[in-house]
């Protein structure tokens, strides 16, 4: 049975001394939970519906799930003084982290902030999109709950249910989620070590690093580059040929071995 979220208990969760968290909005149906933190403009303040019609992926792509089946919300976060390019790569690290915390299962990230599950073939089940607004920056995150094989919109897809958690509380997910985010932003905005101990647990847990992938960039024809490392802004160093450049924004696809 897929029940729809329930405000009051996530209110109750969330919103507790101690916490940063100020509200929770739980919309049924909602065109993009991105477009509604970013009208609302109030830091800390967590926007989930139960059925996003109008949702962005990274690259401008349509994302969009069953009623019920996914966990998708978004919230402003204060835009970190230092290393806001890492915003959307701890991003990625809080989902795999909270997955791990809800399920046991474990999980990798691909660059910048794919959450893939080996449980199932090295499947995303996580999909991230951060924008940059006058009042901080807007995280918006889309989990794979119980979609079946046929409810998933591509075949690299996968979900928590299909990975082996079929059971799962979408409640418990949102509030492991939102504890997560809030333990990556306080690294952010914390010291230098807490920053450097942040990059270096996304760095650990990122399969890219040290994998050969096809590398797309804008319109222009993938190049195939190995990817050496994660640099200090975010950015994924690779090589190819005899020189290293950093990249910025764009898509990998781990190329898998031979057999």
């Amino acid at each position: 049975m897929r029940e729809p979220l329930d405000r009051d208990a996530l209110h109750e969760a969330l919103v507790t001394p101690g916490s940063p968290w100020t509200g929770v909005d739980v919309h049924p149906e909602l065109g993009s939970t991105n477009a509604e933190a970013a009208r609302l403009a109030r830091p800390w303040h967590v926007v989930v519906t139960d059925h996003q019609q109008a949702g962005r992926g990274r690259m401008g792509r349509a994302w969009q799930t069953p009623p019920r089946t996914s966990v998708t919300m978004s919230v402003l976060l204060p835009a970190p003084a230092h290393g806001r390019g890492w915003v959307p790569l701890l991003t990625g690290l809080a989902v795999l982290r909270a997955i791990e915390d809800v399920t046991g299962l474990a999980g990798r990230l691909k660059w910048p902030n794919d959450v893939l599950l080996p449980a199932d073939g090295d499947r995303k089940v996580c999909g991230v999109l951060c924008e940059l607004q006058p009042a901080g920056v807007v995280v918006g995150l889309g989990v794979n709950v119980s979609q079946d094989r046929d409810e998933l919109p591509v075949e690299t897809a996968t979900s928590l249910a299909l990975a082996g958690a079929p059971d799962l509380d979408r409640q418990q997910l949102v509030v492991a989620l939102l504890g997560r985010l809030a333990e990556v932003h306080a690294a952010l905005t914390g010291g230098e070590a807490r920053r450097e101990a942040a990059r270096a647990a996304y760095r650990s847990a990122c399969t890219t690093v040290g994998s050969d992938v096809d590398l797309h960039v804008g319109g222009a024809a993938p190049r195939r580059v190995h990817a050496v490392g994660v640099d200090d802004e975010g950015r994924l160093v690779v090589r190819s040929g005899d020189s290293e450049y950093a990249v910025a924004a764009g898509d990998v696809v781990h190329v898998r071995p031979a057999g």
